[in-house]
């Protein structure tokens, strides 16, 4: 009996947390408790696999111009044909991008966005050799014309988001809020990432990260078969009717046209005004700040609890009424009335402070940003019928490249004819206040939404 006894395994009680530990692990509870809307929607089965994909194939879209705009220009000496060829390549984009788009409604994420992208890295590795070899200038343009296939990674995402939750409008609201986040993000760090391959390793590496991950990151994403979105069935009558078609859609893409103008003319202006100071290598960090700004407010921004109206009836469909589009018209008039507000902060802090004062006014005007985004791509999924969905945010993107490329025009030519970058800042000032009148106006008219379609 002894010897059993001695024999048996002498086990420790449990040890049981103090009081103190026990309180610090509520409180820890607590503070994650606030981000039970993220935990959530990451709670669906293959979320966590399709957003990292996404990601990935998401970044190259922050490398790939300034990739090409070092590339060109550190072997053929010249900016203005590096900044010809992107401007090509942005208009090609505009073009060709809605069309992309179109052809995913109609056969599939992963049929169309797979080829689309393989063509598009084509025309980056045919770039990278033309320059490389010494090709004639027309062949830049050709190869870089040709990269306007890249699918609209983002907005397949959203795409997915909107199916997984075409019953839970809350948790759309924080899925776009995400997705915009990550947008900030990657165009944060994606030029940063371009600029030291391109500088440390070669002109030409840049591009071909880039290309490689967007090809590797549409693959794993388009592997994710059980989240995408099923193809909607063709109209009876054969033909789709244009999301530009649709009331209420034409003002919206005026308002992303008026912010892309500030994202745009606020990037060029910046530049300037680092470079007038002398300080052009810290460019970068007050674009970041802004950009963390926007980040910041926008994951918080998917924090807010919403109407279950704001985003559409319960089945998922866009909302039948005019009361619908009204609430979240207020909503989205809220926000481009916060960045008109918040926008002229740089503007006063370049033409009475330094860079310092600069920096602080560049992360709080970047807070209103995001929140606009977020709103308004709830409302383009809104208005647009599902099987557009796809068609309907690309739309909205083209609409934001081409108030870019006038952005970056107009600060442009404001830096250099109204005596510096201090007072160009009113450029992204006057583009928010636009953005602000336009959704007034469309907001008064309040449009109805269509139908949603049969089936």
């Amino acid at each position: 009996m002894i010897l059993f006894l001695a024999a048996r395994p002498v086990t420790a009680p449990p040890v049981r947390p103090t009081p103190r530990r026990a309180r610090r692990r509520a409180r820890f509870r607590s503070r994650l408790r606030f981000l039970a809307p993220y935990r959530r929607i990451f709670a669906v089965p293959g979320a966590r696999a399709f957003t990292a994909a996404n990601l990935l194939a998401r970044l190259p879209m922050g490398m790939l111009s300034v990739s090409a705009v070092l590339m060109i220009a550190g072997s053929r000496g010249s900016y203005a044909l590096a900044g010809a060829v992107t401007a090509t390549g942005l208009a090609a984009t505009a073009l060709a991008g809605p069309w992309t788009a179109r052809l995913v409604d109609r056969h599939g994420q992963a049929r169309i966005a797979v080829p689309a992208t393989a063509l598009a890295v084509l025309g980056s590795l045919a770039l990278l050799l033309c320059v490389h070899y010494g090709a004639p200038d027309w062949t830049l343009f050709a190869c870089y014309a040709a990269t306007a296939t890249t699918p609209n990674t983002g907005g397949l995402s959203r795409a997915r988001w909107a199916h997984l939750f075409r019953d839970d409008p809350a948790a759309r609201h924080t899925a776009n809020s995400f997705e915009q986040a990550a947008d900030e993000l990657c165009f944060l760090l994606g030029p940063v990432l371009a600029t030291l391959l391109c500088t440390a390793l070669a002109p030409e590496a840049g591009t071909a990260v880039a290309a490689a991950l967007l090809l590797t990151g549409v693959l794993l994403f388009a592997a994710q078969r059980r989240t995408e979105p099923p193809v909607a069935p063709a109209p009876a009558t054969g033909r789709t009717r244009s999301p530009l078609r649709l009331p209420g859609l034409p003002p919206l893409l005026a308002t992303f046209l008026a912010t892309g103008a500030v994202f745009g003319s606020l990037e060029v202006v910046t530049i300037a005004f680092a470079d007038g100071h002398g300080l052009r290598s810290a460019a970068g960090a007050l674009l970041a700040l802004q950009a963390a700004g926007s980040c910041a407010a926008g994951l918080v921004h998917g924090l807010r609890r919403l109407a279950a109206a704001d985003d559409g009836d319960s089945d998922g469909a866009p909302p039948r009424s005019t009361r619908a589009w009204g609430t979240a018209g207020r909503r989205f008039l809220g926000c481009t009335t916060a960045m008109a507000a918040l926008m002229p902060l740089p503007l006063l802090a370049a033409t009475a402070g330094g860079p310092a004062t600069l920096a602080a006014a560049l992360l709080l005007a970047g807070m209103a940003t995001a929140p606009t985004m977020v709103t308004g791509m709830g409302l383009v999924q809104s208005l647009t019928p599902p099987g557009q969905l796809n068609e309907g945010m690309t739309l909205a993107v083209t609409a934001l490249l081409g108030g870019i490329a006038a952005g970056s025009a107009g600060g442009g030519w404001a830096v250099d004819h109204l005596g510096g970058a201090g007072a160009a800042y009113g450029v992204p000032a006057a583009a928010a206040a636009l953005a602000a009148a336009v959704t007034l106006l469309a907001t008064r008219r309040r449009p109805a939404c269509p139908p949603a379609p049969a089936g």
